[in-house]
């Protein structure tokens, strides 16, 4: 069995080194048109921060450990176009054109950041850090730099305001939303965030979107309907869009661009996958999909897709976006419904709130957590934490509930550690599900 991977990034690797092991007597060939592999999107914050030496270190993977894996690695070539019924492949490398047969074709060539409805967002000023290159630019543009704009204020413009107020940088943040990573939060959960940031000195826009960046020369200039601002560099932080002009006609869509899948990441051509970016996920909290390009649903769905690849027996759950980062001094994290989201939810929701200290004796920071549960049956449909201690791993917990279908009397009692030193008497996960629970306890 011949596969060919078009994308080298987080769900082609999990895609090809799965295939590996499920199908060891397997040709595995994995292309991709940049010259390395393996670079980590946010490896730029980790260099800004000292977490690394060379950014070239930034790597969940080298070419090395593949080809150790007897996986073909074919780079700096562009897969331009493909015939799906002939099942072959043409791609460009070194200005010449080849070709390449397959029996089982898996679609992974990601996203790449790009707008066609912010004018200049193309200039070399904007920068994109998704690929090695561009953040080799970058790091050496914002050296330079003491004003810097960023158009986005979802996760990635997010972690880059932390990083650029540690480097001393004027930092300007522009967001067409009215708050900070507003996919993920309610307002009041990441209002305190949001003011650490402006307390340390980050300009927000909020409810202004970009709709045109000029190269003056010496600057850039930014412009929204509310204001205009001169910037020597910005960067690029909004969502990013798969690239699939070398699909052919056979190849569903949807409207926005996505290949069409489906459960099994099956495309509507025989022995053709897609999965990563390329594809809308399903919401698992309804009969929908969206468009939510994550590195975890990256990686499960390469996963998935080679338990499929010769006979489909493995539906792919989806998402219910599970985040959480570290902005200023807060480590903030969220999975699944917001309570501004309720409104579109088939049934009635309630939600609590939970503040408690982080452990007993090893630290005693505050710790806000909010849970988001269907009004009559109790099952819980999301989960937001923010505190100053590490409570990242703990929406893990609360993910693995709202992905099981549970509810608030089956969570409240899970059985977690108890240890004086590292943590409370009832754990916040503990707390938020009886806490909802009692919130709506008549004791009279």
């Amino acid at each position: 069995m011949k596969v060919v991977i078009i994308g080298a990034s987080f769900a082609g690797v999990s895609a090809a080194l799965a295939i590996r092991k499920k199908h060891p007597k397997a040709e595995i060939h994995l292309i991709d048109k940049q010259q390395t592999i393996g670079y980590l999107p946010g490896g730029i914050n980790l260099y800004f921060n000292e977490t690394i030496g060379p950014i070239e270190t930034a790597q969940f993977i080298s070419e090395e450990q593949l080809v150790d894996n007897g996986i073909s690695l074919l780079l700096n070539a562009e897969v331009v176009s493909m015939d799906s019924k002939q099942r072959i492949i043409k791609y460009e490398k070194q200005e010449s054109d080849f070709f390449m047969s397959f029996d089982k074709l898996i679609l992974a060539t990601g996203s790449s950041q790009w707008s066609q409805k912010i004018l200049g967002s193309d200039s070399e000023k904007v920068l994109k850090y998704k690929f090695l290159q561009g953040v080799v630019n970058a790091i050496e543009r914002l050296e330079n730099s003491n004003t810097v704009a960023l158009i986005g204020g979802g996760q990635i413009g997010g972690e880059a305001a932390d990083t650029l107020l540690k480097k001393g940088k004027e930092v300007h943040l522009f967001e067409r939303m009215d708050y900070l990573l507003f996919k993920y939060f309610d307002e009041e959960m990441i209002r305190p965030v949001q003011a650490e940031m402006s307390a340390r000195g980050v300009i927000f826009h909020f409810n202004e979107t970009v709709e045109k960046v000029t190269d003056t020369g010496k600057a850039l200039l930014i412009e929204t309907k509310k204001s205009q601002l001169l910037c020597d560099s910005a960067i690029f932080a909004m969502n990013v869009r798969p690239d699939l002009r070398y699909l052919d006609e056979q190849i569903q869509k949807h409207t926005d661009q996505t290949v069409f899948v489906n459960e099994y990441l099956q495309t509507s051509q025989e022995d053709i996958f897609a999965i990563g970016d390329c594809i809308q996920v399903p919401y698992s909290l309804s009969k929908e999909s969206f468009y939510i390009p994550l590195v975890n649903n990256a990686v499960r769905t390469g996963l998935v897709v080679a338990q499929n690849l010769v006979e489909p027996t493995t539906p792919f759950v989806g998402s219910i976006r599970t985040i959480g980062t570290k902005l200023v001094d807060y480590y903030v994290a969220s999975t699944g419904l917001t309570e501004a989201e309720g409104l579109f939810h088939e049934q009635p929701i309630s939600v609590t709130h939970v503040h408690q200290r982080s452990s007993l004796f090893s630290g005693n920071e505050k710790v806000s957590g909010k849970i988001i549960f269907e009004k009559d049956s109790h099952k819980i449909l999301g989960a937001q934490l923010v505190s100053k201690a590490n409570i990242l791993e703990k929406i893990n917990t609360l993910a693995l509930g709202i992905q099981m279908g549970q509810t608030l009397e089956e969570f409240y009692q899970k059985d977690f550690l108890y240890h004086p030193y590292y943590s409370s008497v009832i754990d916040i996960t503990n707390q938020l599900g009886f806490e909802g629970l009692w919130s709506e306890a008549d004791e009279n």
